[in-house]
């Protein structure tokens, strides 16, 4: 019984080493492939998120009037 009890932990003491491999192994990957981003990338993306958080205030100033409007016809 103690030696199926060894052999269990010492198989799953090796998958542990070999997911940890993997997870650091994928880390570093993922850190070279961020790092060879161009510069006019990261612009164009920031551009962009300014871009839909002006839309996405545009639309919200929208449905609010509306909603104003709707409650204003209402109250007449």
């Amino acid at each position: 019984m103690n030696q199926l009890k060894t052999q269990l932990q010492n198989g799953a003491s090796a998958f542990g080493r070999k997911a940890a491999a993997v997870g650091a192994l994928s880390l570093g990957a993922v850190g070279v492939a961020m790092a060879e981003v161009p510069a006019s990338a990261t612009t164009a993306l920031t551009t962009a998120g300014d871009d839909t958080n002006t839309i996405g205030w545009a639309v919200f100033a929208v449905l609010v009037a509306a909603a104003a409007f709707k409650y204003m016809r209402r109250a007449l």
